[in-house]
């Protein structure tokens, strides 16, 4: 409840937001500027002619009501959209309101949780059923390569099968490379990693009430994160074009950042998403890339010539800028570093490539 204003103040995208069931038809997709203090220092440090941020994409679908594998509510429309998500934020309700409407009549979201869970559990449970039927001729096959294999999928199947019956997800499971792997083609929506974002009233931004409490503790059983916010508030806040005004209001309601922020950032993270910089010129600006990236890759991110045509790579870590000053300070400090095709890109790594194509 509250996932399309959230989704506005997110995006300053002109989400419908209104007080019934199933506001969100057609998904609204925003792309967000990622907050990165790292990336203002360094802006403050070295000069270029503007600033740029790194991005990252969310989607705003219509909500899930309990029937919605059996197409209740915009069931099928939602399953439709969420698989092609990297992660799910999962807005659930934790404050009181008459004048609000919840689809169940009560705000409970211990319950609105479960519901939610229960449904995905079952559209997957019908991708396996569909993929078994599949493998159940691959059993039949003669040639060995394809039988085993076969064999090895029709035992995971089975396992994840149980798994979902329980009402656990599948990404709870203990599951080798091979098996994920296997599962991957089925696009399994409770193999997705989930964010819990409680929505509260002001009252409740400190996190203390007893439903963030009850959301905390399914969170903890996951190992998922939580983020509490309050909707209402980062609407108010994302309102303000001045960003001093932005500033004063977030004191004035006693928050260091908006949650929105933070919520931001969880997502970025959760995703294996890291940042690099490259600075001078014409732009300061953070780059995206995945953890575990070589430096070549990553010069891949910039344009794909750079990747073909890469020699080598100047490389430091902002936290020596901050601390040092100058990138001659670093460069005296024997902190800059020539690095080759083998080096896994730090996050925070400041970079400069060197090509030749």
């Amino acid at each position: 409840m509250g996932k399309s204003t959230i989704f506005s103040a997110l995006t300053s995208a002109p989400a419908e937001a209104a007080n019934y069931p199933f506001c969100t038809i057609n998904p609204n997709i925003g792309v967000v500027a990622v907050p990165d203090s790292r990336l203002n220092r360094i802006h403050g440090i070295i000069e270029a002619d503007k600033l740029v941020p790194a991005i990252t994409e969310f989607v705003d679908i219509a909500g899930l009501v309990k029937g919605a594998s059996k197409g209740e509510g915009l069931g099928n429309q939602f399953l439709s959209n969420i698989r092609s998500v990297g992660i799910l934020a999962h807005v659930v309700r934790c404050f009181e309101d008459e004048d609000v409407v919840h689809v169940d009549g009560k705000v409970d979201p211990v319950s609105d949780i479960e519901t939610i869970n229960i449904e995905l559990a079952l559209a997957d449970l019908q991708s396996v059923e569909k993929r078994l039927d599949k493998n159940a001729r691959q059993l039949k096959v003669t040639d060995l390569k394809i039988h085993q294999e076969a064999i090895a999928v029709q035992e995971l199947l089975e396992k994840v099968t149980v798994h979902l019956e329980e009402g656990k997800p599948v990404r709870s499971m203990d599951l080798s490379n091979d098996d994920e792997s296997r599962l991957r083609e089925l696009f399994l929506l409770t193999a997705k990693t989930q964010i819990y974002v409680c929505n509260v009233d002001e009252d409740g931004i400190d996190g203390n009430s007893a439903s963030v409490q009850a959301v905390q503790a399914i969170a903890e059983e996951e190992n998922t994160e939580v983020v509490v916010l309050c909707g209402k508030l980062e609407a108010d806040i994302a309102a303000l074009e001045d960003p001093e005004e932005r500033t004063m209001f977030l004191e004035e309601s006693g928050l260091s950042e908006s949650g929105l922020s933070r919520l931001i950032r969880s997502a970025y993270s959760t995703l294996g998403l890291r940042t690099f910089f490259t600075a001078g010129g014409v732009e300061n600006r953070a780059w995206t890339f995945r953890e575990g990236a070589t430096a070549p890759q990553c010069a891949g991110v910039i344009h794909s010539d750079f990747e073909r045509g890469f020699i080598k790579a100047d490389v430091y870590h902002c936290d020596d800028l901050f601390e040092l000053g100058s990138e001659s300070a670093v460069k005296s400090a024997g902190k800059l570093r020539m690095e080759g095709k083998e080096y896994i890109v730090r996050d925070g790594d400041v970079v400069h490539f060197k090509f030749n194509v």
